[in-house]
This record gives structure tokens, C-alpha cells and sequence, in this order.
């Protein structure tokens, strides 16, 4: 008999306009997104004074919460800034005790939500700011699975619990790194992080300048803080019966690509989870779609041995254009992104779409030209497709791996 759970929310990450549309559109319940300043990542695009609440009014619109972060550690010349951030969304996700209190001040309608930055990995801390006014706490991404349900289990019932569950994973306690400003004086607590866990090191001896010995953690070579991403779709009905609130990806900094199809991707197997029905696996593939480090669980069922011999990333696909628009017999308008021409086969997914093949047929310019190959980027196009397909609907393409 098929068991039914309780479905959390699917939180999806916005990094600029285009990246909150294709979160939503494919299936979010909730973004999280950041104005120009106090976020996490100072290199996704973010939201600006005017922006923001366009923002919140396509995701409203839509029925989708809006979460802002303001999770950096603000120095004494920007607290007073805070107050201007702090209204207009459902929730703010602080790290700051300074800054949860001015929240509380300035934006007493939104929710408060403790971020992932603050570490909390036990009961009593997540009773502690629940106390204080926390609506939701944020998981440090080192717990098991275990652990989480002791912490569901000894926390107010109307406390809200969240988790990481796919996406980067750091070499550091919940993103706390100091790596990154010692090295490059790019500072990761303030958003600036240069990734450094993703170098590759070698031993100097101080008299052998130019001389570099491995560090060898295995006979495979030194990657003790090369982490693997996390993906924890084959698991959401574990995530479920954890008695999570809330299912978090990660990818502020990623592209409108990656917010599109792993929002899709977890949207479908989430749904088929909660329902305790089985998950098709064209859904559960979408997340091979995309640009990603070798997967794990990350800690969920105990040690990850998370690491990698290697900081490349999977690139196997890249999104060829984008459909702005498409009438009921599939006459599509489209914008392009990476050249691709009549004659290739190529995927079509989009909100709520499941992925087909086509072979690419010719196509027009926007004078009604015959074109074989749109060449100019975000150049607008129009080709015929065998049916009608949402905007915002994605073209990709298999990339040649061995011609590079």
C-alpha cells in the first residue's frame, strides 16, 4: 500500500529576475534571493531597490513565498543600511543576532528564519532561537538524517526545520571558511568566496622553490578538499518522514539553466514522494541535465566520503535557446543562447513539460529569412516544433566532449 507524507516545501534558489521566473515557473513553492548587499553570494546577479519588488509581485502572483537573505555578518557601518532591507518579502533568513533583532523592529510581518551560517546542529539551539522568535531554522548541512529527527522531535511543533538538499557542498562547518579571505582576501563569510576547497595543493619545501610533492589522501592523488556536490532526489521519502518544513537547493550563483531544471527535477520526484507513489525516471534524470561536481548524500546517512578525485564538472548539456512564446500548433518565438543548427537533434523541457527529442527543422530570422543557424546572441527566431510547448521552455543540446 502506498504511504502517504507530508510534502515540505520545494525551495529553490534566485540569483537575478531570469533565475526567479524559471524557479518559479518549474515548480518552486518557495526562492530565496538576496538584494545587493548582506547576501551570501556577492556574484549572482541579486535584486536592486527597483527590482526586488518586481520580484515579489511575479512570485506572489504565482503563489510562491519569498525568502531574503540577509545572512553576511554586517560590520558597524552597515548596520544602519539594514532597515531598507527589510520589508516587502515573507521571510528573512539572518545569521546575525543584530540583525534578527532589527528585523523583528523594522519588518515585524516578515518571518524571521535562522540561516545555515549560524550552524545549528542540535535541539537546544534551534529551541533557543525558536525562543526568541524564529519562525524557522536552517539546518547546518553536517547532520544525519538521525540527528534531524531528534531534532524534530524535541522542538515546538510550530517551529518550522529546513535542510540543504542539493547542491555544493563546502569544505568548511556550514560555509564558515576562513580559506578563502586568508588566500585570496576575497572574504566567504560576506559573499566574496573564491572557492579555494577547489584548488588543487602540493607540498614546497622552503629551500626547493619550484618544487612541488604531492600530498597524496590515496593512491588516486591529494583531494582531501574537493567535495562533491549533493543530490538527495533518490531520498525524499527519508527527507519526508524526517519531518522536514522545508527542502533547500542550492545554486544563488548558478545559472537560470540549473534553477530551471533541478526545481523541475525535484518538483516531480517530491510530489510522486509525498504521494508514496514510485518516481519515473525521466524526472529523476534531470538532475544528470545540468552542470554538477560527481554526486553524494552528503551527511545524511553518516561520514559522505564526499571527495573527488578531480575539481572538474560534469557538463554533458547547454541550453541551445530559450521559447519566449508558442501558439497551440508549436510555432515558437525564440531567443538564443549557444549556437546549434538545423539538422541536430536536440531536448525541449520546459514548466511542466516532460523532455522530448526533435530533430532541428529549418528555421527564420525575425524578416521570415530562412536560417540555418542563429548565430547572434539573444537573437530572436522562430521555428516550427511538433506541438505547442509553455514560454520559457528550454532547447538544449548535447555537448561533444570529445572535441574538447
Amino acid at each position: 500500500m502506498a504511504v502517504k507524507r507530508d510534502k515540505p516545501e520545494l525551495l529553490a534558489p534566485a540569483g537575478d529576475m531570469e533565475r526567479l521566473k524559471m524557479a518559479v515557473l518549474y515548480g518552486a513553492d518557495a526562492v530565496y534571493l538576496a538584494g545587493t548587499s548582506f547576501g551570501m553570494r556577492a556574484f549572482a546577479g541579486n535584486f536592486s531597490d527597483e527590482e526586488l519588488p518586481q520580484a515579489v509581485a511575479f512570485a506572489h502572483s504565482h503563489g510562491v513565498r519569498v525568502h531574503c537573505t540577509i545572512n553576511t555578518m554586517p560590520r558597524n557601518d552597515e548596520a544602519a543600511r539594514l532597515p531598507e532591507h527589510l520589508e516587502g518579502v515573507d521571510a528573512l533568513i539572518v545569521a546575525d543576532l543584530g540583525a534578527f533583532t532589527m528585523a523583528e523592529k523594522y519588518a515585524p510581518r516578515c518571518e524571521r528564519h535562522i540561516s545555515t551560517q549560524a550552524s545549528i546542529c542540535n535541539y537546544e539551539t534551534a529551541r533557543a532561537w525558536h525562543d526568541l522568535g524564529a519562525s524557522r531554522v536552517i539546518l547546518a548541512r553536517e547532520l544525519s538524517l538521525e540527528e534531524i529527527r531528534t531534532i524534530r522531535d524535541k522542538t515546538p511543533a510550530d517551529l518550522e526545520i529546513e535542510a540543504f538538499v542539493h547542491g555544493a557542498m563546502c569544505v568548511s562547518y556550514s560555509g564558515r571558511c576562513l580559506l578563502s579571505n586568508y588566500m585570496t582576501g576575497r572574504d566567504s563569510s560576506r559573499g566574496a568566496c573564491a572557492q579555494p576547497c577547489r584548488y588543487q595543493y602540493a607540498l614546497v619545501e622552503e629551500k626547493r622553490p619550484g618544487e612541488y610533492f604531492p600530498v597524496f589522501e590515496d593512491e588516486q592523488g591529494t583531494y582531501i578538499l574537493n567535495s562533491r556536490d549533493m543530490c538527495m532526489i533518490d531520498h525524499l521519502g527519508d527527507l519526508c518522514g524526517a519531518g522536514l518544513s522545508s527542502l533547500k537547493i542550492e545554486g544563488r550563483a548558478k545559472s537560470a539553466y540549473y534553477a530551471a531544471i533541478v526545481t523541475g527535477a525535484y518538483r516531480h520526484c517530491l510530489d510522486a514522494a509525498a504521494a508514496g507513489e514510485s518516481v519515473d525516471p525521466v524526472w529523476r534524470d534531470e538532475v544528470e541535465h545540468v552542470s554538477h561536481r560527481p554526486y553524494s548524500t552528503g551527511f545524511y546517512y553518516g561520514p559522505p566520503g564526499q571527495y573527488y578525485t578531480t575539481s572538474r564538472y560534469v557538463r554533458e548539456w547547454q541550453v541551445a535557446a530559450v521559447v519566449t512564446d508558442c501558439d497551440s500548433a508549436g510555432h515558437a518565438v525564440l531567443s538564443l543562447r549557444n549556437k546549434f543548427r538545423a539538422g541536430d537533434t536536440v531536448e525541449i523541457v520546459g514548466p511542466d513539460l516532460r523532455p522530448f527529442s526533435i530533430t532541428v527543422p529549418e528555421m527564420r530570422d525575425e524578416a521570415g529569412t530562412p536560417l540555418v543557424e542563429p548565430r547572434t546572441p539573444q537573437m530572436k527566431f522562430y521555428m516550427d516544433l511538433p506541438k505547442a510547448v509553455p514560454p520559457y521552455s528550454l532547447v538544449r543540446r548535447g555537448v561533444d566532449l570529445s572535441a574538447k
